[in-house]
Parts: C-alpha cells; structure tokens; sequence
C-alpha cells in the first residue's frame, strides 16, 4: 500500500513538474535584458536580471487597458455561461426521454461544427444589430451557453440528481428558478468549478473574436497586444516572455482558486 502512494506521488509530482518548467522557463526568460536572445537550457535567474522589460511593455501599449478588458470580458463571459448552461441542462434533465434524446443529438451534432463555419454569420448579425465595436460581441455566446459541451456537463450532472427530488420541490410550491438556485446549483458545484474553468480560458484566450468585432485600440483585449507587441519587434523574445508572464498568470490565479474551493467542498 505504501509503494502505491509512494508511485502515485512521483507520478503526481511529475506532471506538475511537467506543466510549471515551461512556466518557470518563460518567466526566467523575461528576467533577461533586452535584445539577449533565450538561454539556450533551462536558466533559473539571468546573471544580469531586470524587470525593466514589463515596464517597456506598458511603454510601448496600453497593456493596462487590455489587462482590465481581457477581466471585464472573461468575468462576464463567465458569468453568463454558468447561468445560461445550468438553466438548459436542467431543463435537458427534465425533459422526457424522446425529447432529451433528441436535443442530446443536436448538441453531439453542434460540437462537430468548426467556430470558423460560424464566424462570416456571426459578424454580418452582429453588424446589423450593431454590436460590433463593443465588448457584447465577444460575451454574446455566453447567452448561449458558450459551448454544447457546457450545457452537456451541467446535464449529467442533474441526471445523477434523482427526478423525484425536483419534482417534490415544484409540489411544495417553489418556483423552477428557486429549484434551480436552492436544490439544483448545490449539487453541481464540481459542474460549476469546471464549467468556470473552461470558460474563463475561452474567453481570456480569445483572439479572433476582438480582432474581428472590435475597431477601437481602447476596446483591444490581452491576445490583441500581444500581437501588437510581437509586431513591433519579433526577436525582443525577453519582452515577449514577460508578455506571456502577464498572459499566464490570471488563468493561474482562477485555477488555484477555483481547485481549491473544490478541495474544501469536498472535505466538508
């Protein structure tokens, strides 16, 4: 029993040795001075260290602005998935069967549909109602659910949920939001957790959208700069590290929060 804990943390250390070495990497490589190309093996610290090159990053772009609207259009993006993907994969787990297997299909079916199939309708709607220019264009799909998939995680998770526990709670007087709220979003916190994870990546690592939708340098999100930096100079791979560093560290930050609200739900 101890070698098999013993084996599984050495395979557990290993994978994240596996995903942060290329993180420690890319931050040492910001450390070094500007025009040195990168180090050759993994360096820890440059002998010659600076952080001057995230102060030549906001120099050169507003990367400030482009920071806050990457969380303005995550947040929201967020946000407007949770609601829309629980609403209709609980309404998927309540449906009768034929129903249920009928849309189980559409959505199989849409997942297999390229975004870039979708991207020439999608502009010429949002140009006509005038959402282009606007940070609306990039949370609209959030309206939706986001992705087929979203709506499908939140849906085996309420099938788990026996239909009588709903049911009961509609007899009683409660409304379907207050179910939703009281009964169903409880049960589906793993649901939540992963579905936030999924969605804050989608749309802080969205590019096509903001180069697409939006016209106004102000409105430029995080991927947008960092086009525009590499742009400006394709070989200052120290400035294009730190822009990375700026890049990673949010999506971080969400993963370790929402891991470990996950950890303490499960030792409750």
């Amino acid at each position: 029993m101890k070698i098999k804990l013993l084996v599984n943390q050495i395979i557990a250390w290993g994978l994240v040795a596996m995903f942060t070495l290329p993180l420690a990497w890319m931050f040492a490589s910001s450390l070094r001075p500007a025009g040195l190309p990168p180090a050759r093996g993994m360096e820890w610290l440059p002998d010659d260290w600076t952080l001057l090159n995230y102060g030549r990053m906001a120099e050169l772009v507003p990367i400030g602005r482009y920071l806050l609207n990457s969380l303005w259009v995550a947040g929201w993006g967020v946000l407007f998935t949770l609601l829309s993907a629980s609403w209709a994969g609980l309404g998927m787990a309540l449906l009768p069967r034929a129903a249920r297997l009928r849309l189980l299909l559409l959505s199989f079916g849409l997942q297999t549909i390229p975004i870039t199939a979708l991207l020439l309708t999608r502009f010429l709607l949002f140009a006509r109602i005038g959402l282009t220019n606007s940070h609306l264009a990039l949370t609209a799909p959030a309206l939706m659910g986001t992705s087929p998939l979203f709506v499908l995680l939140f849906y085996w998770t309420f099938r788990r949920v026996d239909r009588a526990v709903f049911e009961s709670a509609l007899l009683d007087g409660a409304s379907p939001l207050r179910a939703w709220w009281f009964i169903a979003l409880p049960l589906a916190r793993p649901a939540l957790m992963a579905v936030a994870m999924l969605a804050f990546l989608f749309y802080w690592n969205d590019f096509t959208g903001p180069w697409l939708y939006l016209r106004s340098q102000s409105m430029y999100t995080l991927p947008v700069g960092l086009l525009q930096l590499q742009q400006l100079d394709r070989t200052d791979w120290s400035l294009l590290m730190a822009a990375g560093v700026v890049m990673s560290l949010p999506p971080l930050a969400v993963f370790g929060m929402l891991q470990r609200s996950l950890l303490w739900w499960r030792l409750e």
